[in-house]
């Protein structure tokens, strides 16, 4: 018996090293800038080909409710670090939030760190520099984080724009334009920092990878080879009857995905995404890597008193970036974690960008940050219980008329019913969203009651500030 047991000892320290497989799980989370729900063609895009995207979405738990906290960049990514609604003193500004006023406790890539786990932070970051930096949160390793929201440009040099944007000045990308040579394009380049982390790791050691695509932010500059396949796909496709363009606000709704440089930067964003899968898959490490893919807000589809050449359409939600219609606020999310989840689409859930973390570390590290507004959906994700009849608030108290043309709104989804203020001029509408997903049939006056205890819910919520 005592040989056997020996002999048992024997053979398992004696397997190859890839085979004693490290405790914990890795975790790389893609995060997407400006990506519509309807931008991928496994959520019914006509024109956009994303199948690697599509793949990983067939193979994981995917969200038809998923929602960002906000419906512009910094707040939203405010929210998904800190798990936090952004609020502020008291206000939900577009820019200004105070990383280094989080305690440690309440700190998840802090608490990761404690756990064992390598962080490392890829790309768009823009929260801020200094005490506001990825490295100062916590992050192990970052790469072309720093405060710019956009490039100048996705062709190298990053830092020098071309083309209608020669005289943008924005806030440079730093690192990336001494490594990489002229005509590189920066979501390649990108990818390619990440597949070099990944396959660097030690090979014990957990990581936890944040890929940041400053993709398919503007500027809107795709590879000419991207532009040509796509219009001529565009230029041979249907779009009956369906307008243009919508009046919205101060401005327009683009109905129609008819931009052929948008549609390859998302495309060449999916072609990405399927190579940092296949490092992971090389590598032996796809089977125990959580993998989540999500998008910061809706797509870009309005404009306002400025005219401008639009991104895409988020049709059949309505509007987009900016805005607090579903098409602003409403994103793609997958949870892919080998075959130890049966795949399936969640349609009754309603969760949040600001529930990722705490579910990250729920699922690795069996931790719960406490004092945060997002809530770990393990649980969901297990299909133990459903969160279709939670409530989730938001506030937006700085429009922007002339760029996307919205004014100052707050919103609340409760279960199934959406009430949205637009309180500077005191209007409510009220939206029954599994019977109406394009929020073009206002309910207030059919059940005022319903508006009323959903206003009074929010009104509950912001005195708690």
């Amino acid at each position: 018996m005592i040989k056997w047991h020996l002999l048992f000892l024997l053979l398992l320290y004696c397997q190859p090293t890839s085979l004693l497989a490290q405790e914990k799980p890795n975790i790389l989370f893609l995060l997407v800038d400006d990506l519509g729900y309807h931008d991928l063609s496994c959520h019914g895009s006509p024109i956009y080909q994303t199948p690697h995207i599509d793949s990983l979405a067939a193979k994981s738990v995917s969200f038809t409710n998923a929602y960002s906290n906000y419906p512009r960049c910094v707040p939203s990514r405010y929210a998904l670090m800190t798990g936090k609604y952004p609020v502020v003193d008291k206000a939900i500004p577009d820019d200004g939030f105070p990383l280094e006023t989080i305690p440690q406790k309440r700190n998840f890539i802090h608490q990761f760190n404690q756990a064992g786990y390598r962080t490392a932070y890829l790309g768009k970051w823009h929260l801020g520099d200094g005490s506001s930096s990825p490295k100062a949160l916590g992050y192990d390793v970052t790469i072309a984080a720093g405060k710019a929201g956009s490039p100048m440009s996705y062709f190298h040099p990053f830092n020098q724009p071309k083309g209608v944007n020669r005289k943008v000045r924005k806030a440079p990308i730093d690192g990336l334009d001494e490594k990489y040579k002229e005509g590189d394009y920066l979501t390649d380049v990108l990818t390619e920092e990440a597949i070099e982390f990944v396959e660097n790791n030690p090979k014990n050691d957990p990581f936890l990878l944040v890929l940041s695509y400053y993709a398919v932010h503007q500027p809107l500059e795709a590879k000419p080879k991207d532009i040509s396949a796509n219009q001529k796909e565009i230029n041979n496709f249907d779009f009956g009857e369906s307008p243009a363009y919508k009046p919205e606000g101060t401005g327009r709704t683009k109905m129609r995905q008819d931009n052929p440089a948008y549609a390859g930067m998302v495309e060449n964003l999916d072609k990405n995404v399927g190579r940092i899968l296949k490092a992971l898959e090389k590598s032996g490490q796809l089977e125990n890597t959580i993998i989540v893919f999500s998008s910061d807000h809706g797509g870009l589809s309005n404009d306002g008193y400025n005219k401008r050449k639009l991104a895409t359409s988020n049709y059949p939600l309505r509007a987009g970036k900016g805005w607090m219609y579903e098409g602003g606020i409403r994103i793609p999310l997958f949870f892919h974690y080998g075959k130890k989840w049966k795949a399936r689409q969640d349609t009754q859930s309603v969760v949040m960008l600001m529930d990722i973390f705490p579910t990250l570390l729920d699922l690795t590290s069996q931790k719960k940050v406490k004092k945060v507004d997002g809530k770990s959906i393990l649980p969901v994700l297990k299909k133990e219980i459903s969160y279709q009849n939670r409530t989730v608030y938001w506030h937006a108290s700085n429009a922007r008329p002339r760029n996307t043309g919205e004014s100052k709104s707050s919103a609340i989804r409760s279960g199934e019913w959406k009430l949205i203020h637009f309180y500077e001029e005191n209007i409510f509408e009220l939206y029954h969203l599994p019977t109406d997903i394009s929020e073009q049939n206002n309910l207030v006056q059919q059940y005022p009651e319903k508006a009323k205890t959903l206003q009074l819910k929010w009104n509950q919520w912001k005195a708690s500030w």
